[in-house]
């Protein structure tokens, strides 16, 4: 597609633009191509990348997020439709640990978690981070007492911008922009931790 060709005119690409638009939540290429009648996924990959090049300098971009598509608004516009409230909810301390370790090791049980940090995790907190939608329940470990895990979800990639957890920073990004504090070593044994090591008996 020329910069000088609008998505509009090619059938593919305006199917896809209109169903991403309309779209409550966010959609991978299989379920477009389901959507779209079972169009071909080679259709829909360079439709979609068509469309991501077409919107990159306009006022909203398409974007994936954890290998879901949708529109939303250019970064350096944020600051126009942003409200001025204060945030209902803010992590502690604690569910921010917890999230950092479940991001850069999921899945991980409440007891590795509570390895790594070195106290016990409560219930409510991670009550808080599954109501917010950024971790969710990911099965069961094949262990004794067979313990809950825990994963990030796609909402999670979304709030901090993130195509993927590949794209989480490294402990030295993370001190440089002054994000580590108040839980610089936390994040340093999330860091390091070996996902190898036997696990310790599940509280639950």
């Amino acid at each position: 597609m020329s910069e000088d060709t609008a998505p509009g005119e090619d059938a593919i690409t305006r199917a896809l633009e209109a169903t991403l638009f309309a779209a409550e939540d966010p959609m991978t290429p299989e379920q477009l191509s389901a959507h779209l009648g079972g169009m071909a996924m080679g259709d829909v990959r360079e439709g979609l990348a068509a469309l991501a090049d077409h919107y990159a300098t306009r006022g909203v971009h398409l974007v994936e997020r954890g290998g879901r598509w949708h529109f939303e608004t250019a970064s350096d516009l944020a600051h126009l439709l942003r409200r001025e409230k204060e945030q209902v909810r803010r992590l502690s301390r604690a569910a921010t640990e917890v999230l950092a370790i479940i991001a850069y090791h999921e899945p991980v049980s409440r007891a590795e978690i509570e390895s790594i940090r070195g106290v016990q995790t409560s219930a409510g907190t991670l009550d808080v981070l599954l109501e917010a939608g950024w971790i969710r329940l990911a099965g069961r470990r094949e262990v004794p007492g067979r313990p809950v895990i825990y994963a990030t979800t796609p909402a999670f990639l979304d709030h901090f911008g993130l195509a993927s957890r590949r794209d989480l920073p490294g402990i030295d990004e993370l001190r440089a922009a002054g994000l580590l504090d108040p839980v610089d070593e936390a994040m340093n044994a999330a860091m390091h931790f070996d996902p190898d090591e036997p696990e310790a008996e599940d509280a639950d």
